[in-house]
């Protein structure tokens, strides 16, 4: 009986201090495998992702939102107009301005590959979106409807993490 009041505190003391220790180290080997990897994709995303802007009227407006944020390098935005559709090919990500590519948003998702993400930016001062279109796009993978511009940056930030960034 001694030996408990004697010693008790210390081994107690000690099992706390090898707990704290063992759940410290679980926790950083968690966010070694959990969240380094994410944030190296997004790096790596942001660096490195090639959009498609399809856009004309509003154009600069758009690309200005994008680059005004500090998120996006100006070189990997490229613009596309309505005569060009295909050379949105060959990038991860394709952002549609809906009101000036309403007539043109089946073309456009012919085009996606599947790992692509698309979003449409469809303000409601462009009007509804038809429910063929609707089902279109729902019918693909990694795709957004979205219609507030800043909604817009978070909706490019959550596909930048979700899908793969792989260089074309």
């Amino acid at each position: 009986m001694k030996f408990i009041f004697e010693y008790g505190p210390t081994i107690i003391r000690w099992l706390f201090i090898a707990l704290g220790g063992f759940t410290v180290v679980m926790l950083f080997i968690g966010a070694i495998r959990g969240i380094i990897p994410v944030l190296w994709r997004l790096g790596k995303s942001l660096y490195n992702r090639k959009i498609a802007l399809y856009a004309e009227g509003e154009a600069t407006s758009l690309r200005s939102t994008l680059i005004d944020s500090n998120l996006f390098k100006k070189k990997n935005i490229d613009l596309i107009g309505s005569k060009e559709l295909a050379k949105g090919r060959d990038h991860s990500m394709m952002i549609v301005y809906y009101p000036e590519f309403k007539n043109y948003i089946l073309d456009i998702i012919s085009l996606k590959n599947d790992s692509d993400s698309l979003i449409v930016y469809a303000p409601s001062s462009g009007g509804r979106i038809d429910s063929e279109i609707l089902d279109a796009i729902n019918a693909q993978r990694n795709s957004i409807i979205v219609n507030m511009r800043g909604r817009l940056l978070n909706d490019i930030l959550t596909s930048m993490i979700t899908t793969n960034y792989a260089k074309k």
